[in-house]
């Protein structure tokens, strides 16, 4: 794996973030592009009670997901600042803690999600036609939580030592298997929905193997040896030092896309099937935004281990620039282009068809500009760890401005649906203007050693 590592603390800023954010593009457009296959699958064959409770089962989804993301942000962090430092001592004890703690954190979330999405559905006021199949599909989606803990492990560590390309093939694999079980539960099999979560898992469990074989034939600093899983006690405290906060940034968001959901369905089925699919598509159109964040979030990591504060400065504009620009065109894209890909997923309902074009209209226009800044700032704040920066504008982002600014909208000021769509286009515009302000402040600057999270 040596040859696939990469030093961020030297080099073209510019070039370096391109090298490392391109993979990790590729990656999260295959993990997105498979998820898009479940709705496409299931709304050719099952219909839009199918999609909408995909779209339902998904925003659960999302939320172990973001546990899982954010609890291994932190050993991509420390990784990345013990690379800086050049500590390989501290490199293995942070993969040996990172590992058991992922493993740990599984089997909790995945006891509390097979507990509670039947009671929230009901909360969300899932349409009842939709109601069996999300259940089903959630059911076994939570079995699966093990396997998105263990991968999502891996690429963080990866991510930290600077390899963005492993990720982007373990990704393909998953992406491929994905597909062919999709089209062979749903369609033959005729598994419905319950056949594209059952594709979901074994994929990710496909992925989570071939990534272990793969770091054990590359003599990974990890050995996976059971004494190598040992939990450090320094390092735990260091990877929740950044991993919770932003676990806690991502579930709230995420969390506010449930109450949104909630709210769409009491719209009906139509506009849940569509905002569902739109959300899709914008989660699509960030592919690129994230990908560059994460390249931000690793690159100050190494950066500020060794305490290089000009080359995170540098690292924060480059990645600012081409956040922008590179989500200025997707959007133009998808604007252009915006009813024939929401008839890709449901061709035969002129009701959902509308409705999404709607979604994309205000959900996928300037306001994506103003997301990827705020992202952008909010992956150095965690680079640096800083992440109660991110976890308070995702306090802004959810609690501020997107729900009650959606709920006063739709039924207050009487604007139906459209209000909601309206209520999430606000969200990230205090936030990127907080993140620019940190940014802007000496405050960080001033930290050095202190900004460091290796103990």
């Amino acid at each position: 794996m040596k040859n696939q590592e990469q030093d961020l603390t030297i080099g073209n800023v510019n070039g370096k973030l391109v090298r490392f954010a391109l993979p990790l593009f590729g990656a999260n457009l295959l993990q997105s592009f498979y998820s898009i296959v479940d709705m496409l699958v299931v709304g050719r064959i099952v219909g839009k009670t199918g999609l909408a409770a995909i779209s339902n089962a998904s925003m659960i989804s999302f939320i172990i997901n973001s546990i899982c993301i954010g609890v291994t942000m932190g050993g991509t962090v420390l990784i990345a600042q013990y690379k800086g430092a050049d500590d390989e001592q501290g490199q293995k004890e942070t993969a040996g803690t990172l590992f058991s703690l992922s493993f740990i954190a599984s089997i909790i979330v995945t006891f509390i999600g097979l507990l509670v999405y039947a009671p929230l559905f009901s909360l969300l006021n899932v349409p009842s036609e939709a109601m069996e199949e999300a259940c089903g599909y959630m059911r076994i989606i939570c079995l699966g939580t093990v396997f998105v803990f263990g991968y999502n492990a891996v690429c963080s560590l990866m991510k930290g030592f600077g390899d963005s390309k492993s990720s982007l093939y373990f990704m393909a694999v998953a992406a491929v298997v994905n597909i062919v079980l999709d089209l062979l539960f749903v369609g033959p099999m005729e598994m419905g929905t319950e056949g594209a979560a059952y594709a979901t898992i074994f994929s990710q469990g496909i992925s989570l193997l071939v990534s272990i074989i793969y770091l054990k034939r590359e003599h990974f600093v990890f050995d996976f040896k059971r004494e190598s899983f040992a939990v450090k006690k320094d390092k735990l405290i260091s990877i929740l030092k950044i991993g919770l906060p932003a676990a806690v940034q991502m579930v709230i968001v995420n969390i506010s896309y449930l109450l949104i959901t909630g709210m769409l369905n009491n719209f009906g089925v139509s506009v849940a099937a569509a905002s569902g699919i739109g959300l899709k598509v914008n989660t699509f159109a960030g592919m690129p935004c994230w990908a560059i964040g994460q390249a931000v979030t690793a690159m100050a990591g190494q950066n500020m281990g060794a305490q290089n504060l000009e080359r995170v400065k540098k690292t924060v504009k480059c990645g600012l620039r081409l956040n922008v620009l590179i989500t200025f065109l997707v959007v133009i894209i998808i604007q252009i282009f915006s009813e024939s890909i929401i008839m890709m997923f449901d061709p035969g309902s002129p009701e959902v068809v509308k409705e999404g074009v709607m979604y994309l209209r205000i959900c996928c226009g300037i306001n994506s500009l103003i997301y990827a800044v705020m992202y952008t700032f909010d992956s150095f704040a965690i680079g640096i760890g800083s992440a109660n920066v991110a976890m308070f504008n995702a306090l802004l982002d959810a609690l501020v401005v997107r729900l009650p600014v959606s709920w006063i909208l739709a039924f207050v000021f009487q604007l139906g649906f459209s209000g909601i769509y309206i209520g999430q286009a606000l969200s990230p515009v205090l936030p990127a203007i907080v993140g620019a302000v940190y940014f802007k402040s000496k405050s960080w600057r001033s930290r050095n050693d202190s900004g460091r999270v290796i103990p």
